[in-house]
C-alpha cells in the first residue's frame, strides 16, 4: 500500500514538473513600434509588430498594454487591446511619449498573466518660430450646444501685418477644415465661430491657431477641445415667483431652449429679501447643494444660523425646474434668480449660464390691516358727512 501511494506520489510530481516546464514565465514584448502623423492637428498613428513566436501559445490569450501622454504629464492614459494599431491624441506642442508591453494570460501560463518589458517610443515635429510668437489667451465657449466661439490675442512677438488662421479636424471629417468665419479687430483674425459641430460632442475636437507673416515665422497653437466641457446654456426661461397660501415662496422656469438638452443640466437658485439690497445680497452669496426631490420639486430651508432665519444671497444647486422655500420666520423675501450649467452626468465641467431674474411684492401684515381700514374710515365718513348735510336741509 505505501509503495502504491509513492508510486502515485511521483508520477503527480513529475505530471506537475511537466505543467510548470510548458507554461511560459515570462513573454517577448512587441516588436518594431513607431509613431506616424497623418496631419490631424495632434491624432497620431500607433503601429507595432507582435513578439516573435507568439504563434505557439494557441492556449493563451495576447493583449497589449498601451500607455500614452505628453511630455510633463504626471500620469499616463491607459488602453488595453488586441489591435496593431491605435489612433490617439496630443498635444503636438510637447513631445508625444507612448509605451507598450504584451500580456499573455491563459490556459498556457495557469490562468496568471505574465507580463512582458517596456518598449518606447517618442514624437516631436519640428519647433516653428519663436515661443513668445504663440498666440495667446486662447479660449472657446460652446454657446447652446448649438456654435463655438474661440477667441485670441496675438502673441507678444507677433509683427505687423500677421495673418492668423485656425484649422481643426475631429473623427469623421475627411480632412483638416479651416474656419470659414473670422473675428477680426482692425482687420487682424482675431477670433473664430464654428457652427455644426453635433459629430464632434464626446470626442476629441482638435485644434491649430497658426499664424504667418511676410518676414518671421510664427509657432502654432495646437490645443484638444471637448465641447461638453465647453458648454454655455441660455439662460433659464418663464421664471415665475409665487407665493403659497402657507406662506411658502416658490419659484418655477423652464430650461432655455434649443439644443441644449434639458437632462444634462444643473440650476443655481438664489434669494434676497429685499429688491433694492439685491445685488449686495448677490454678492455675499453662499452655495448649498440640495439633493434630488421628489416630484421635481427641490425644497430648501431656511438656514438653521442666527434664529432661523433666511440670509440673503441664500443658495440652492438643484436639478429640478421648481423650488419651494420655507419660511419659518414669515421673512419678506422678494427678488430670486436662476441660471444653470451642464451638470455632472453630462459635462466634467462647464459654464454658468447668465442669471433670470423675478422679484415679487408681496403684502405686509400691517399693509393688509390698513387696506381694509382705508375703505372702512371712507364709509363711515362719507356716511355722517351724508347726515350731516340731511340735518342741515330738515333745520332750512
Amino acid at each position: 500500500m505505501a509503495s502504491w501511494r509513492l508510486s502515485v506520489l511521483a508520477v503527480a510530481v513529475v505530471w506537475g514538473w511537466v505543467l510548470a516546464s510548458s507554461s511560459p514565465s515570462t513573454v517577448a514584448p512587441p516588436r518594431d513600434l513607431w509613431i506616424t502623423d497623418p496631419g490631424l492637428l495632434g491624432s497620431l498613428d500607433v503601429e507595432w509588430k507582435p513578439p516573435l513566436h507568439i504563434q505557439t501559445f494557441k492556449k493563451c490569450t495576447v493583449k497589449y498594454n498601451f500607455e500614452y501622454r505628453n511630455t510633463g504629464d504626471r500620469d499616463w492614459k491607459v488602453i488595453f487591446t488586441r489591435k496593431l494599431k491605435l489612433r490617439v491624441g496630443f498635444d503636438l506642442s510637447r513631445t508625444a511619449e507612448v509605451r507598450l508591453q504584451t500580456l499573455l494570460k491563459g490556459q498556457c501560463t495557469g490562468d496568471v498573466e505574465v507580463q512582458s518589458d517596456w518598449i518606447y517610443a517618442t514624437f516631436q515635429i519640428p519647433p516653428q518660430g519663436k515661443l513668445d510668437s504663440e498666440v495667446q489667451n486662447f479660449s472657446c465657449i460652446y454657446h447652446d450646444w448649438e456654435y463655438l466661439k474661440c477667441t485670441w490675442q496675438p502673441g507678444l512677438l507677433t509683427p505687423h501685418g500677421v495673418h492668423y488662421g485656425l484649422y481643426y479636424w475631429y473623427e469623421g471629417l475627411e480632412q483638416v477644415v479651416q474656419c470659414d468665419h473670422y473675428i477680426q479687430d482692425h482687420g487682424i483674425n482675431l477670433g473664430c465661430v464654428l457652427h455644426n459641430l453635433s459629430q464632434a460632442e464626446y470626442q476629441d475636437l482638435n485644434i491649430c491657431v497658426n499664424g504667418s507673416a511676410a518676414a518671421s515665422l510664427l509657432r502654432p497653437l495646437y490645443t484638444t477641445l471637448h465641447l461638453h466641457n465647453l458648454a454655455k446654456p441660455s439662460a433659464p426661461e418663464q421664471l415665475v415667483v409665487s407665493v403659497s397660501p402657507a406662506e411658502e415662496l416658490r419659484a418655477a422656469w423652464r430650461p432655455p431652449g434649443g439644443r441644449v438638452p434639458p437632462h444634462c443640466l444643473e440650476y443655481e437658485v438664489q434669494v434676497a429679501e429685499d429688491a433694492g439690497q439685491a445685488a449686495a445680497a448677490w454678492a455675499v452669496g453662499t452655495a448649498l447643494r440640495v439633493s434630488q426631490g421628489r416630484e421635481g420639486v427641490g425644497q430648501l430651508w431656511p438656514s438653521r444660523q442666527e434664529g432661523h432665519r433666511l440670509q440673503p444671497g441664500f443658495v440652492s444647486t438643484q436639478m429640478e425646474t421648481a423650488v419651494t422655500i420655507s419660511r419659518a420666520n414669515q421673512s419678506h423675501i422678494s427678488c430670486v434668480r436662476v441660471r444653470g450649467r451642464a451638470n455632472i452626468f453630462c459635462a466634467d465641467q462647464g459654464f454658468w449660464s447668465e442669471w433670470t431674474q423675478d422679484c415679487f411684492s408681496e403684502s405686509r401684515k400691517e399693509d393688509k390691516e390698513l387696506f381694509i381700514l382705508i375703505p372702512v374710515i371712507l364709509s363711515l365718513s362719507i356716511t355722517l358727512i351724508i347726515f350731516m348735510l340731511i340735518g342741515q336741509c330738515k333745520k332750512r
